[in-house]
């Protein structure tokens, strides 16, 4: 009888040691899947057309000029080369669409424009109307006129979105989660875009994010979303003399205490080309008063955020990263590859590397090459199944 009752209370230890861990589990122990281009509507195929030679080109003239370390780098971000059209061949829903299947990272491109129009006549398609081509896909220019952050793709080439503004794609976000208040915190990655593609006649010419532009920037994500629905570094950091040592130390915030809320992670402009450590987004070198994690290196004082796109080069990196307390970002399929191959390397890779955000370009069956690839978002608690760490089921 003693045996029987030692072995219950042993049991009864054990359940609430584990729900003691699931109150106490913290966001970079979760493992979640967003998708890439988030915003993203397919591109016209006819300026895909009037473009791909051009870009094709620049690509092969640039190649012969590359280093051998800067050819490496290419390489692993462009693993399969650089084909526009295949890179772009995908079709995202809206982000209600992808939010209730359970994606919690979405990716917003934006572009700065203070005066408003800057982009709201694409040089592709006002030479093929000059050409005569009447057929072009709509395109939806509500509030492009305005001033604000623009979101679109590659200005001049793909433009299509689903929320034209800054403005549309954050409102879309809050009237979700305001719908939806206990949901898993969502991860966005944000792009400062500061760099077009001359290679047109009249090409948009785009702005540079300076600290202006950052300020406004953080300005409209808390207008329109709340800062009360934020993670911000400055919450993450705490009483740390460093972001960087906080983040090593496991101070993210608790699960439970991050429900209903959004992180933000501000990825490299300028093609990535730009040291995080010269990025006019910090202050002082600290991001305590802003309100996205910045793209580090790990020796960075403000490190919290990384990114490694690559999960077959960098897996073990990105395991190593992981169990130090960053939260990194990697990719389960890059520039549609695997979904036309059928290949589910990278997508195993990506999930046992320990990464928190995974990025897909296809989370759901029926790709556009029409092959069985789709990579599952996580169903429920499956969210905690990192599997870097101890999970909580």
């Amino acid at each position: 009888m003693k045996k029987y009752m030692y072995g219950a209370a042993f049991c009864m230890t054990a359940l609430l040691q584990a729900q003691d861990k699931c109150q106490n589990i913290r966001i970079n122990q979760l493992q979640i899947v967003g998708t890439h281009n988030s915003y993203a509507q397919p591109a016209d195929p006819k300026v895909l057309d009037l473009v791909t030679p051009i870009i094709s080109g620049m690509m092969q003239k640039y190649n012969r000029m590359m280093s051998e370390e800067q050819k490496a780098k290419f390489k692993e971000y462009h693993p399969y080369g650089m084909d526009l059209k295949e890179g772009l061949n995908y079709n995202h829903p809206d982000f209600t669409e992808q939010l209730n299947a359970n994606l919690r990272g979405l990716e917003i491109d934006v572009y700065y424009d203070p005066e408003g129009g800057r982009f709201s006549h694409p040089a592709t398609y006002e030479i093929l109307k000059a050409k005569g081509v009447t057929d072009l896909a709509s395109f939806n220019t509500t509030g492009m006129d305005k001033p604000g952050f623009k979101v679109l793709h590659m200005a001049d080439i793909d433009f299509r979105t689903h929320y034209p503004t800054l403005k549309d794609a954050l409102t879309a976000l809050k009237t979700w989660s305001d719908q939806h208040p206990d949901h898993t915190p969502v991860f966005m990655m944000i792009e400062a875009k500061d760099s077009g593609f001359p290679i047109l006649e009249n090409s948009t010419k785009v702005l540079p994010f300076d600290k202006k532009a950052y300020d406004d920037l953080d300005g409209e994500i808390v207008k329109y979303l709340g800062k009360d629905k934020i993670i911000t570094p400055k919450e993450v950091q705490g009483k740390y003399p460093t972001l960087r040592e906080a983040v090593t130390h496991n101070n993210w915030p608790k699960l439970n205490d991050s429900k209903g809320k959004f992180i933000f992670m501000l990825l490299p402009g300028s093609a990535g080309t730009l040291s995080s450590k010269n990025n006019p987004y910090l202050i002082g070198g600290s991001l305590k008063e802003r309100v996205m994690f910045l793209n580090s290196e790990p020796d960075d004082s403000f490190a919290g955020f990384i990114l490694r796109d690559n999960a077959i080069v960098r897996q073990k990196e990105i395991q190593n990263l992981v169990k130090q307390g960053f939260m990194v970002r990697t990719r389960s399929d890059i520039e549609t590859y695997e979904a036309k191959t059928n290949d589910f390397t990278r997508s195993k890779a990506a999930s046992s590397s320990g990464a928190q955000v995974i990025s897909t370009d296809f989370f759901r069956p029926g790709n556009t090459y029409g092959t069985p690839y789709f990579v599952q978002p996580p169903q429920g608690k499956d969210y905690l199944n990192n599997p870097l760490n101890s999970s909580c089921k």
